[in-house]
C-alpha cells in the first residue's frame, strides 16, 4: 500500500497546498478479514470522495496530497504518539486525552458510533509498522509542501480537507437555514492569520454556502502541528456536509455530486488566489 498520492501542477502558482488525510479507500484483504465489521461499516470513518472534490487543485496551481489508506486502518491526522492502551499492547496509559479515550487515536479503535474495529488487541509493533509505512511518508511529504511554499512564496497555506456527517450539524439548530454547512477550523485563530480565514471563508459564501467557524469541528493535529500564523504557515480545516454530495448510508455519490463538484471546483480555484504569485508587469 502507497503512503499517499501527490498531484503537482505542472507550475506552482500558489502558496496554497490541499490535503485530503481520511479519504483513503484502499481495505486491504488482510485488514477485511482481521476486523470485526465488513467493509462498508468500515467505510464509514472515510470521507468518502472528498479528494475528488478537490481534485481541480493542480489545475489553479496547487499540490493536492491524497491519503490512501483508509481512516479506519491509519489516521494521519494525529499525533504519531497518540497510541491507544485499549487497543495496542505494552502502551502505558498517559494523561487523557479525549481523542485516544474515544477510540481514534493514530490507530483506531472504533468506526464511526463507536463501533469496534477489532476483536481483541494489536501488537506494538504492528502499530510501529503501519505509522513507519504510512504516517511517517505521509507527514514528509507535507512537510516539504510547506516548505517548498514558505521558500517560493513566503507563505505557506495548507487546506486540510475533510467532509462530516450530517448529524454532526443536525443538532446544532432546528432549522434547516440557520444550520452550516461548511465548518472552517482554525484552532479558534492560533493555526492561521484573520485575513486568510475571512478570504477561505469568502469563497465558500461567494458560491451560497453556508459558512461556521471552529463549532463543531476546530481542527485536530495537523492544524495544530503545521498551523503558525506567526512563522506564516497557515492551516485551515474545511468540513463539508456529506449529505450535499452523497448518499451517507450507501456511501455512493448523490444525484447532486457533479454539480457540487463544479461548484467546488470554483472555490478551489477562490482560495488558491488567495496564495497567488504577483508576476510583476514588463517594463514599458
Amino acid at each position: 500500500m502507497s503512503a499517499y498520492r501527490l498531484k503537482m501542477p505542472e507550475v506552482r502558482t500558489t502558496s496554497v497546498v490541499f490535503a485530503s488525510p481520511h479519504s483513503g479507500r484502499e481495505y486491504s484483504w488482510n485488514f477485511v478479514r482481521r476486523s470485526i465489521l465488513d467493509e462498508k461499516t468500515l467505510r464509514s470513518s472515510e470521507d468518502a470522495f472528498v479528494d475528488q472534490l478537490f481534485s481541480a487543485a493542480p489545475f489553479h496551481g496547487a499540490p493536492l496530497l491524497t491519503a490512501t489508506a483508509p481512516r479506519a486502518w491509519l489516521d494521519v491526522n494525529r499525533a504519531a504518539d497518540e497510541l491507544d492502551p485499549s487497543l495496542i499492547e505494552d502502551v502505558k496509559k498517559i494523561a487523557h486525552n479525549p481523542r485516544v479515550a474515544s477510540g481514534l487515536g493514530v490507530v483506531p479503535r472504533v468506526v464511526a458510533n463507536g463501533r469496534a474495529i477489532y476483536r481483541g488487541k494489536l501488537a506494538r509493533s504492528e502499530a510501529a509498522a503501519r505509522i513507519n509505512d504510512v504516517w511517517q511518508p505521509w507527514h514528509d511529504a507535507l512537510e516539504t509542501l510547506m516548505a517548498d511554499s514558505i521558500a517560493l512564496f513566503g507563505e505557506a497555506v495548507l487546506i486540510d480537507c475533510h467532509s462530516m456527517p450530517h448529524e454532526a450539524i443536525e443538532s446544532l439548530s432546528k432549522s434547516r437555514a440557520s444550520r452550516p454547512e461548511i465548518v472552517l477550523g482554525d484552532r479558534f485563530g492560533a493555526a492561521a492569520s484573520a485575513d486568510v480565514v475571512d478570504r477561505i471563508e469568502a469563497a465558500f459564501t461567494a458560491a451560497g454556502l453556508r459558512v461556521a467557524r471552529n463549532a463543531p469541528f476546530a481542527g485536530a493535529y495537523v492544524t495544530q502541528h503545521y498551523g503558525r500564523p506567526a512563522n506564516d504557515r497557515h492551516v485551515v480545516q474545511i468540513e463539508i456536509d456529506r449529505s450535499l454530495y452523497m448518499n451517507e448510508q450507501a456511501i455512493r455519490p448523490n444525484n447532486n455530486f457533479q454539480a457540487f463538484s463544479r461548484l467546488i471546483d470554483n472555490v478551489v480555484a477562490d482560495i488558491s488566489d488567495i496564495g497567488r504569485a504577483e508576476i510583476p508587469m514588463a517594463a514599458e
